[in-house]
């Protein structure tokens, strides 16, 4: 198995891409820690993977409270002994054009997207450090690098989520850390599902194999990068978008 004995964190796990991720991990060997704002759907989850035979653990977090965040890691520490693995996945959409959009729903964007994922990885790294090695992955988006009509919170974010995740790579590559991204594009989630169908039509003939991804396209690069086949990658954003960014 690909992540046998690795601990691994996975915030945003109660649905689509984070579940699919939490169960992809599992089923190659890994004890994950589920963490999500939503406690409910999070608890059901980990009983699903649990009665799997999984070793995993729900606990709950709101990434942009760095109290939650420094609790969720102290309580995977103590449950399982380390962290070897952080995928920052846990994000929000507020969409809006920029005429109309509040300084409330920017503000928000920023909070989870962005800051939450600069607290989940700060407060992972004394672990990783004391053992000299770790993987981090983080979730950007096509719309980090090209824009999107309606989202200049949302692609703010993925687009600094990129940029944080090529200056950690360079600060913390030589400690044995490696740090990635992953830039999924139109994903079949609970996100999309609320688009109309005609956009997603239409979301689908921009992509050269002509369909969305499923949550599985995008667990199945973060476990790529979290496993030890990409032990010399560091500092590189994964395209998972059918071709879209061609």
């Amino acid at each position: 198995m690909r992540l046998a004995e690795k601990v691994a964190i996975i915030t945003g796990a109660a649905n689509g891409i984070g579940f699919a991720a939490a169960e992809v991990f599992a089923r190659e060997g890994a004890k994950v820690a589920l963490a999500d704002f939503d406690s409910d759907l999070g608890q059901t989850r980990a009983s699903e993977l649990k009665d799997k035979g999984y070793d995993v653990a729900f606990i709950q977090v709101n990434v942009a409270d760095r109290n939650s965040v420094d609790s969720l890691v102290k309580n995977v520490v103590d449950h399982f002994g380390g962290v070897d693995i952080l995928v920052n996945n846990a994000g929000i959409t507020r969409d809006g054009m920029l005429a109309k959009l509040s300084v409330e729903d920017f503000q928000q964007v920023l909070d989870v997207n962005l800051t939450g994922v600069f607290h989940c990885t700060q407060a992972v790294l004394p672990a990783m450090l004391a053992k000299g090695s770790g993987k981090i992955i983080n979730t950007s988006s096509v719309s980090g690098v090209y824009g999107n009509i309606g989202q200049t919170n949302y692609a703010a974010t993925k687009a600094g989520v990129v940029g944080m995740t090529k200056t950690w790579a360079k600060e913390l590559g030589r400690k044995g850390i490696n740090v990635n991204a992953v830039a999924p594009g139109f994903i079949a989630t609970g996100m999309t599902a609320k688009v109309p169908e005609k956009v997603i039509e239409q979301m689908k003939m921009m992509v050269p194999l002509g369909r969305l991804g499923n949550p599985e396209d995008i667990a199945n690069a973060y476990l790529f990068l979290a496993s030890n086949e990409s032990n010399y990658v560091n500092g590189t954003v994964l395209h998972v978008d059918g071709g879209i960014m061609m």
